[in-house]
């Protein structure tokens, strides 16, 4: 017999989240079974249940920065012991085989298996996922942060990473929201200097507590237009259009704006100042294991964690609302009472 999970799901597109209960079923070898005692809110979760992206099945529970501990392992699970806190994020499992996974990007996998995309997420009391992306919670990082970690955190934690981001480089970050006010930390803590591209202007002076030297109002195109030449790295933390030749213009030679949000236009791109100064536009999805363990490390080191709001799970209803009307500062964390 499997486990009994309680979740919290919705039947049809955009539809409220009511009671729901299902069998986990056989636990594999090399899965572990986690007792959720915290999942945070991504407006990925809010994309899949409106299912922006047709990706979604239904009934669907949502959730994939889940936080809790081991309940059950695999018999071939070695590395994890019953009780042991984990997080377990938008990646539950890859095929473990690809020259991707063999040469550790794994969340890069073609077969990768998405923690909500068909499959029951961390609105629940257990979650289900492969035991290697199921990453230690070192000491130092909390359950109730942990859970944003997992996506928003390696989603601007792990462009740093892949393209040799230097302490000496001059960057910064466009949308202070959920995924930028942790780039801000990560950034600040990385050693670069780091100015912050806001919309709000109630946000620059908490954008500077976060880790901003300096900010840019990202309404005012001359503004932008000021900074000509000045950034080694851009990073897009927002899903709307922006003056992306204001951005590109932005970056030094050899400078990178790199992409995390999900635009849905399309990006116009103008070749001859990429050529000219030998400029990138890049995106990428979030991290392998390693790096997560790698990016758990960090704040541990140096004390960084999300801004987090809480509501109970059985409330996932109302964070959602408070995500929709924008009012997020800056993750929701939802705290485990369907037990």
């Amino acid at each position: 017999m499997g486990t009994t999970v309680k979740a919290l799901a919705a039947t049809d597109a955009g539809g409220a989240l009511g009671a729901f209960e299902y069998e986990l079923g056989e636990l594999g070898p090399h899965e572990v079974d986690v007792a959720v005692t915290h999942c945070g809110i991504c407006h990925s979760d809010l994309s899949m249940l409106d299912n922006e992206w047709g990706m979604a099945s239904f009934p669907f529970v949502p959730g994939h920065e889940a936080a809790g501990t081991v309940a059950a392992k695999g018999e071939l699970v070695t590395h994890l012991e019953i009780g042991q806190r984990v997080g377990v994020g938008w990646q539950a499992g890859s095929c473990m085989h690809c020259r991707h996974c063999v040469g550790g990007d794994h969340n890069l996998c073609g077969e990768m298996e998405g923690t909500i995309v068909g499959r029951h997420g961390g609105f629940a009391t257990h979650v289900r996922s492969k035991a290697a992306f199921a990453v230690p919670l070192p000491e130092g990082v909390g359950s109730v942060g942990a859970g944003p970690l997992f996506c928003g955190g390696i989603t601007v934690f792990n462009p740093i990473v892949q393209f040799g981001v230097k302490p000496t480089d001059r960057v910064g970050v466009i949308g202070i929201g959920g995924l930028g006010h942790m780039a801000l930390g990560f950034l600040n803590k990385w050693g670069c200097e780091v100015t912050a591209f806001t919309s709000t202007g109630a946000k620059m002076d908490e954008a500077k507590e976060l880790g901003a030297h300096r900010c840019v109002n990202s309404r005012d195109d001359s503004a932008i237009e000021a900074e000509a030449g000045r950034f080694d790295f851009l990073i897009s933390t927002v899903n709307v259009p922006l003056n992306w030749e204001a951005y590109i213009g932005a970056l030094s030679p050899k400078g990178r704006l790199h992409v995390v949000g999900a635009v849905m236009e399309p990006i116009p791109v103008t070749a001859f100042p990429i050529i000219m100064g030998q400029k990138s536009v890049s995106g990428s999805p979030i991290g392998s294991p390693a790096t997560i363990a790698d990016m758990l490390d960090f704040c541990a080191r140096h004390a960084i964690a999300p801004v987090t709001e809480t509501f109970k799970m059985s409330a996932a209803n109302d964070a959602f609302e408070h995500l929709r009307a924008g009012k997020a500062r800056y993750r929701i964390v939802l705290e485990q009472d369907l037990a």
